[in-house]
């Protein structure tokens, strides 16, 4: 799902639009695996151990409930969590928001970007992913992870905060020609 562009200004052009890396959702699919391996493997226990019909049922409405919260918990919520981050850049500033309840976000406008990094692993590389690191005129660095296409988007937010620095695109470069 795309950010929505009625919450950006009139005549702003979005330049990169992501979500986290699919890699963050990994551990919560490998949960999900194990959950439904447990699932069974407790329903064959509980089919092998000779219990009272009310007992088993009592166990059995037990143990569904608890796995269903740890799965809710630990695989559907991570899931919601990443679809619904954001990491903008438009021509004006770089946006970023997460939540589903409760929102937060931040803004950062071009003009105030004085540097950007990006640092990733081996396993980040592997996966083209890593941590984009933005350092604003008077705050601390940002660190936002597991950004998709690090290096591509560093160099896109690079350019587009050295146009927001130069002012005039239609500007040409120094020693062309005017005519």
């Amino acid at each position: 799902m795309a950010y929505p562009r009625n919450l950006l200004a009139p005549d702003e052009d979005v330049v990169v639009d992501a979500h986290p890396h699919w890699k963050a959702l990994v551990g919560p699919v490998l949960v999900s695996l194990i959950a439904i391996a447990l699932i069974v493997l407790a329903w064959w226990w509980m089919d092998s151990v000779e219990w009272s019909d009310g007992v088993e049922t009592g166990v059995g409405i037990a143990v569904g409930v608890i796995v269903a919260v740890l799965v809710v918990w630990l695989t559907v919520s991570p899931f919601i969590r990443w679809s619904t981050t954001h990491f903008v850049i438009t021509d004006r500033r770089v946006i970023y928001r997460t939540g589903v309840f409760t929102k937060s976000g931040i803004d950062i406008p071009l003009a105030r970007v004085n540097t950007v990094q990006f640092k990733h692993g081996l396993v980040d590389r592997m996966f083209r992913t890593g941590t984009l690191i933005i350092e604003s005129a008077s705050d601390d660095p940002l660190e936002f992870d597991d950004i998709p296409n690090v290096e591509k988007v560093h160099a896109l937010l690079y350019d587009e905060v050295f146009d927001a620095l130069d002012g005039d695109d239609d500007t040409p470069p120094r020693g062309t020609p005017t005519v």
